[in-house]
């Protein structure tokens, strides 16, 4: 299936590993141009080798720390013309609200809160002054299947679908789509971070975080992959889908409504 977005513009945030990667890489093979933003540029350019392979009409990478405003100010002075933008930059620390501290709340917060939300009123204003464009945010499962061993996730990531549902609802006025996607487990570097913290909480050993993840817990007997959350937000910003706005998808495999 064509999805029509060959020769599109895509940006990608935190686009130098896992989920990121993976969707630029899905949109280049769509041969879309893909600009890939992170704040390290060694994981940039090894990602932009891999994904200049996979049939990207261009790709380009911008180095930036987009929790900062300024550098999210020279994002967009750089890229104003992208057709799609797709928030996935952040990485928010798993722990109870006594495991982590105010800073690492304002930390985390300030690239995937305040950094989603500062891209879109950037985006979304050239995109609704041309009347066209997609907006992607990839927010997570932590902010419908709250726990308090991620409790800074689960109010940052419920604060972003809130955004998105309220943002989408605006913007089909102008012709702009804003959407997101609650990825659950997807096997990556910071889910095994991540299943550290939980592992020496829960089980006393950071070291048995391979137990937390034990395939016959998850649907399909696995954890999903990043480039099935990549695939889902390709199929969903093709032109054919424009009537999606507003509303985000969860990417759990069922398991919020298992009993599991």
């Amino acid at each position: 299936m064509d999805l029509g977005l060959a020769g599109k513009t895509i940006v990608v945030t935190g686009a130098s590993k896992g989920i990121g990667r993976a969707t630029a890489k899905v949109f280049a093979q769509e041969g879309a141009s893909v600009i890939l933003v992170s704040r390290g540029k060694p994981g940039l350019d090894e990602a932009a080798a891999d994904i200049r392979t996979a049939g990207a009409a261009t790709v380009q990478t911008f180095v930036a720390d987009l929790s900062e405003g300024a550098e999210r100010d020279a994002l967009f002075a750089a890229h104003p013309e992208a057709d799609v933008l797709v928030n996935n930059a952040g990485a928010i620390p798993a722990g109870t609200l006594d495991g982590i501290s105010m800073a690492q709340w304002q930390e985390a917060w300030s690239l995937k809160v305040f950094g989603y939300i500062h891209l879109c009123q950037l985006y979304s204003k050239a995109m609704k002054a041309r009347k066209a464009g997609t907006i992607v945010n990839i927010i997570g499962m932590g902010g419908r299947a709250v726990r308090p061993d991620y409790i800074c996730g689960a109010a940052g990531n419920a604060a972003l679908i809130g955004f998105t549902n309220a943002l989408g609802a605006e913007t089909p006025a102008y012709n702009v789509r804003v959407f997101g996607i609650n990825p659950a487990a997807t096997m990556t570097d910071r889910i095994i971070t991540m299943s550290k913290v939980r592992a020496k909480a829960q089980l006393g050993d950071e070291n048995r975080w391979e137990e937390l993840l034990d395939g016959t817990k998850f649907p399909f007997g696995r954890l999903k992959t990043s480039k099935e959350v990549g695939s889902l937000a390709a199929m969903l910003c093709a032109p054919s889908v424009q009537y999606l706005s507003g509303t985000v998808v969860d990417m759990d495999g069922g398991k919020q409504w298992s009993g599991r």
